[in-house]
């Protein structure tokens, strides 16, 4: 089968797909606020309907939360599964949006055309370049060039409490030689990235009480402990004066960066002072003698993501407070043991919790790193498709972030995953006004119908 005219029908067929798109976009299909419930059944019916009408054998599938929607074609050469998620994030605070997240429009900016609305880019966008790819083959070849199983689910925005139960009950049905997932993005504007490393998740919170009740900070002061300076003595001690985190045991499993993926990432000119300038920042606050894109691609972290205690409203209130309270998040590489940091954590808060106070832990959630297999072939045909498709050859990258996903495809189907997106760092998913690009959705598409051509060529 060939390519040319497979290309040539995604352009074509730009308008419709765009269209089509937009109304799988007007569904709110917010997974966390059980209000949607029924909009998460309807996004996983209209995802079945589509795919039925493109050939696939296609079936939404109940599972304790929000349905998975399954559907598989036939086809000579390698199978491949591919996995999207159709569920979104809330889209609070509402008020900051410039239209109605789920009235969704491609609008004129000045960097281009985009589509505007929520789960443009995370990740209904995302799934269907894929989509958009098979409905091309199929229209000018009658066929798809191999054999194709689609996974979407609809709980991946809270927490995928269905996922690894129903991957392991369905083992033998989504079981392909290699996995596609679309939930990245590129490196820059025209460099398309495969990820081969992702870190992963542990978060953890905790609570440290001391008096009973807040107390009147002028007659107890200087003589009760004060909760709120113990948890600073507690976060300040997490990290040494090279950045280095402390924990006892924490950098067990953390490998070194090659010298080969050393000069790979060397040569993408990751310009640091641009990126941070960005946010209005301008220096790498990590480990002192690491690289830039090695703080975010391939180191650990421990990161304070919330504190507070006592009277924060406005004006003034003196009071020692009675508890305070953080939320703490390690990002883990190589095979650092997130159960193993977690009891190391815990023991090392415990230890300088002094005589009047205790300390309590709530645990939200502990993923592994994910590494990637690049040795499987997939790989290396994905970078050539990628490349020709794209103004610049398509890189080999870190992700700072962390898709449990790929690990499930590893650990539960023994499949190798490849992580390949289209997203902008400017896409502003999770937030008011996210969007995906025009471009990003049309070459998107390309791209895939170009990789699906070079794993069977």
């Amino acid at each position: 089968m060939t390519l040319d005219p497979v290309l040539a029908r995604i352009d074509q067929d730009l308008p419709q797909a765009t269209e089509r798109l937009l109304e799988l976009l007007r569904i709110p299909s917010i997974s966390t606020d059980p209000a949607f419930k029924a909009d998460c059944d309807k996004a996983a019916d209209w995802l079945v309907a589509d795919l039925q009408s493109i050939g696939f054998t296609a079936s939404k599938r109940e599972t304790p939360g929000h349905p998975m929607v399954v559907a598989h074609t036939g086809g000579d050469g390698p199978h491949v599964l591919f996995y999207g998620h159709y569920d979104v994030q809330p889209v609070d605070p509402l008020d900051l949006w410039d239209r109605d997240p789920f009235d969704p429009q491609v609008e004129d900016t000045a960097k281009g055309k985009v589509i505007r609305g929520r789960g443009s880019s995370d990740d209904k966008g995302q799934l269907m370049t894929f989509v958009e790819a098979c409905r091309a083959w199929k229209a000018e070849h009658g066929a798809l060039p191999c054999n194709i199983t689609i996974f979407f689910e609809g709980e991946e925005e809270s927490g995928s409490p269905s996922l690894t139960p129903f991957m392991a009950e369905n083992r033998d049905e989504l079981t392909a030689d290699i996995a596609l997932i679309c939930d990245t993005g590129l490196y820059g504007d025209n460099t398309p990235a495969i990820i081969t490393q992702l870190r992963g998740l542990l978060g953890e919170e905790l609570t440290i009480t001391g008096a009973n009740k807040d107390l009147h900070s002028g007659m107890f002061g200087g003589l009760a402990m004060n909760p709120a300076r113990v948890l600073a003595k507690v976060i300040a001690a997490l990290h040494d004066e090279d950045g280095r985190i402390t924990i006892p045991d924490f950098y067990d499993g953390v490998p070194e960066l090659s010298n080969e993926l050393a000069a790979a990432w060397d040569d993408l000119k990751f310009d640091h002072k641009a990126f941070l300038g960005e946010v209005g920042l301008s220096e790498p606050a990590g480990e002192k003698g690491r690289r830039p894109l090695e703080m975010i691609w391939s180191r650990p972290t421990c990161e304070v993501n919330g504190m507070w205690a006592g009277y924060t409203g406005d004006g003034f209130k003196t009071v020692l407070p009675s508890q305070a309270h953080a939320k703490i998040s390690f990002r883990l590489v190589g095979t650092q043991d997130p159960l193993a940091i977690r009891e190391n954590f815990r023991k090392m808060v415990q230890d300088m919790m002094p005589a009047d106070c205790a300390v309590a832990f709530s645990d939200h959630g502990a993923s592994a790193a994910g590494q990637m297999t690049t040795t499987h072939p997939a790989f290396d045909q994905a970078r050539k498709a990628l490349s020709d498709e794209w103004p610049n050859a398509a890189a080999f990258v870190g992700c700072g972030g962390s898709i449990p996903i790929a690990a499930y495809f590893k650990d539960i189907l023994d499949m190798d995953a490849m992580l390949i997106g289209f997203g902008k760092d400017d896409d502003q998913i999770h937030s008011p006004n996210e969007k995906y690009d025009l471009s990003s959705f049309h070459k998107g598409i390309r791209s895939w119908a170009r990789i699906l051509h070079e794993m069977t060529s």
